[in-house]
This record gives C-alpha cells, structure tokens and sequence, in this order.
C-alpha cells in the first residue's frame, strides 16, 4: 500500500470515528442537562412540600427519587441557602430544622420584626438627642446599629443623614462610660439580688455607701438612673418619709463602684414597683411625696403640657386658658412650672 493510499484510508477512517465522538458529547451533555433538571425539579418539589407542611425523610426521599441520601442532603442544604438569602421584608422568616420527634425535616416559621431604614433612622436621631454617652459609645452603637439593621444600599444615606449632628455632638460633662455597669444592675434586678454601692451626692460632692434593693433602671434628660430601696433604717431616717413607698434616685454615671451581694430579697407581686406608673407622675427625676397639682395655663399648645404631665386632665376651659390637674411625686415639678413664665398662673398643691 502506498503512503498516499494509507493516508487517504487513515482520514476516512478517522471520520466515523469523530461523528461518534462528538455523539457521545451531545448524550453526556443532554444526560447532564437531563440531571440537572431532575435536580432542581426534585428540590423544588421538596420545597413545596416543605411549605405545605409535610416531614421530609432523608431515607424515603431518597428512595422515591432513586438517588442517594447525600443527594437528598444537599437539596435541603440548597433550601436552606435560598432562605437564608432571601431578604424577606415581611418580618416572617423561614427555616429548615430537623425534627427529632417526627423523624424528619419541617418548615419553621420564625416571626420577627425587622426594624426599616426609617425606623433606624429615628432610633439615631433620638440617640443623638438624648447626648446620654460618651461620644465613642455613641459613635459605636450608631454605627452597629447601622451596619446590623440597615441594608448596604441604603447605610450611606443614614450615616450622610446624621453626619453633622454625630460631628457636633457633645458629649455629658460627667465623661463616665457606665453602660456594663447598667448591665450588671439590670441583671441584679432581673434576679432580685441586693447590690452595694459608693455613691457620689450631688450636695455637698460627698461619697456615701448605700446598700440597695434596685428595682428599675430609667431614662430622664439626659441622664441614665438607678431606682432602688435603701436597706438600712438608720439611713432611711435621713430622708423625707420613712415609710415611703417609692424609691429613691440614682444617677448612673455617679455610682463610683458596684457590688453585687448573694444576698436576695424579695417583693410580693402585689406591691411590686411599676417604673411606667412611676415615670408618668416625676419630672426632672426629683423624688418625693405624691400629690396633686392645679394650674392655670394660658398659653398657645396645651398638648405640649399634656405630653409633659401624663396624668394631667384638662377640668375646664375657657377664653383664658385651661384649668389643668395632675398627680406627681417630688419637687420637680415646681421646676417645670417655674420654666413655663406667665403661662401658669394659679398653682396649687394638695
């Protein structure tokens, strides 16, 4: 046989040979696309199941599809995933857990409420209003507050929308970072534990030691406080009212050590305090007896004084203004009348 003959027989040879070839890649392709789309077709149908309330057994499954069990594990890896992606503005979130009692797989339904860009955005603003922190924990809890509830598109346009006020923001005079501190307090109430502390009085900038059945942790201009009983009777003496039934009041930032004591208390239920009662009939935070006040206002925004004074009632109205009552504990109150000028007349105690 010549060279050129072997040659010739060698290409036609060859052509059968690549037709054959490029069959058998167009049936593994097909048999792939073929797979693939068995695949998500089975993920799918496991997932309505899931939504519809059925138990998916990793054994029956994989029996009712012909596959192995690691497939059926990977589906439901893949479930998961996609709802772990999925940004779901709802509020309700779903998850994938296994169940020991029924053997199998269920779909959870977790409520939750998931704070807007909006709602962030106030929570900053009230933050930064309320110049409560050092300027570093402000700074920090904005941008945690940020960067954990605000989707990456929209964070540039809070951090933009609050920008000069953090620059600006001053900070309280005290300086006192005190917010672990307010912890442990809040954990010695939850477990109703007594606690010691090294108080700093604002008369006099003298240091007494108290010991304490706190009960309520509050928020008033500015300031963060401690309400508590004090222990001891002899220190009690001091004070106003012996048996008073009301706490007393505590700056945070002023408490110069904390202590919690093993030693426990107790309070019935019945005469437990109440901080929402309690915040509705103080101003200013200045303890002292209840009463009640009557007023006259003459001014332009009566709502504003009804904001101010939770308890106040209007009993009557005329062309000079209101005649308004309110129940308040303390001396604070005498302050917030004294700001308000000419536009309250006619007070008096009872």
């Amino acid at each position: 046989m010549s060279i050129s003959n072997a040659m010739i027989e060698s290409n036609d040879g060859g052509k059968p040979y690549m037709k054959e070839k490029n069959e058998s890649k167009e049936k593994n392709k097909t048999r792939n696309e073929d797979k693939n789309e068995g695949k998500i077709i089975r993920v799918l149908e496991i997932y309505t199941r899931l939504l519809n309330g059925a138990v998916i057994n990793k054994e029956e499954e994989a029996e009712r599809y012909g596959v192995a069990k690691r497939s059926i594990q990977r589906d439901i890896d893949s479930i998961r995933e996609y709802l772990r992606r999925t940004d779901n503005k709802s509020g309700v979130y779903d998850l994938v857990n296994y169940d020991y009692r029924k053997k199998g797989y269920c779909l959870e339904h977790i409520y939750k409420v998931k704070l807007k860009s909006s709602e962030i955005l106030a929570i900053c603003k009230i933050l930064l209003e309320s110049r409560s922190m050092t300027k570093r924990e402000m700074t920090d809890i904005l941008d945690k507050l940020i960067e954990c509830c605000v989707p990456l598109e929209n964070q540039r346009v809070i951090k933009d929308l609050i920008l000069n006020e953090e620059f600006h923001y001053i900070e309280p005079q005290h300086k006192t970072v005190f917010i672990d501190k307010m912890w442990n307090i809040g954990q010695a109430i939850r477990e109703h534990q007594y606690i010691e502390i090294e108080y700093k009085k604002m008369k006099g900038k003298e240091t007494v030691t108290r010991k304490l059945k706190p009960v309520a942790i509050m928020f008033s201009e500015y300031y963060f406080y401690l309400t508590a009983f004090i222990d001891d009777k002899k220190v009690r003496e001091d004070f106003d009212i012996l048996n008073d039934s009301f706490p007393t009041i505590y700056r945070m930032d002023r408490i110069h050590s904390l202590k919690i004591l093993k030693e426990k208390f107790n309070i019935p239920y019945k005469d437990r305090f109440e901080e929402g009662e309690f915040r509705k009939r103080i101003q200013f935070m200045y303890g002292g007896p209840l009463q009640k006040v009557r007023f006259k206002y003459s001014g332009i925004s009566v709502e504003a004084v009804l904001d101010r004074l939770p308890t106040a009632r209007i009993l009557h109205e005329d062309e000079s203004g209101y005649t308004i009552e309110a129940e308040v504990f303390g001396e604070g109150i005498k302050m917030w009348i004294r700001s308000q000028g000419e536009l309250i007349s006619e007070v008096s105690y009872r």
